[in-house]
């Protein structure tokens, strides 16, 4: 049975998460990648902007849902990456406790990459709905100054999603992202 932590790979919208993800899950023989944004599609009727006030009880709810579904993902034996907005104070303390609640251990991974270069990518996205460049600064500092979490911090503004994958790999190994 793996023994690998769940990996909770969060940061500001177009730090690379996603992309990030899908490199390191293709290193495993048995992986998974849960966006955890997609869990908020299912739901189809009474949705509400997560982002809103009224949206509280919702967000609880499908980030449980994520927490479980990566529990037991990572119970049958697969390496299991959380990829989504997880922000401390917010969603990411209530995922890693249900976590560890589970009996699974916790990694986090917080990936930043300048401002500027992250709106640029939000914005740029073929298909996806204009996003206001203030919406997105207010996340983005959501990251800027994480306290206790800032040891988990990579930096991914020069790397390609590869190298930053390799760094991230290497810390999971070393045990250096537990929470």
């Amino acid at each position: 049975m793996r023994t690998e932590p769940v990996l909770i790979l969060t940061g500001p919208p177009g730090a690379g998460k996603t992309t990030v993800a899908a490199e390191l899950v293709a290193r495993y023989p048995r992986a998974v990648h849960l966006e955890s944004d997609r869990f908020f599609h299912f739901i189809r009727s009474d949705y509400v902007e997560p982002w809103k006030p009224e949206s509280d009880e919702q967000n609880r709810m499908v980030m449980g849902i994520v927490a479980e579904a990566a529990a037991r993902y990572a119970a049958a034996g697969y390496f299991t990456v959380i990829d989504g907005i997880l922000i401390p104070g917010w969603f990411l303390e209530p995922v890693r406790d249900a976590l560890r609640d589970a009996g699974r251990p916790v990694g986090l991974a917080v990936l930043r990459a300048p401002m500027a270069l992250c709106i640029e990518r939000v914005q740029g996205r073929e298909g996806a709905a204009s996003v206001d460049a203030s919406a997105l600064e207010q996340l983005w500092l959501s990251f800027a100054d994480l306290g206790a979490f800032e040891a988990n911090v990579l930096e991914s503004d020069g790397e390609g999603a590869g190298g930053v994958a390799d760094t991230l790999a290497q810390a999971l190994a070393d045990g250096r992202l537990l929470i």
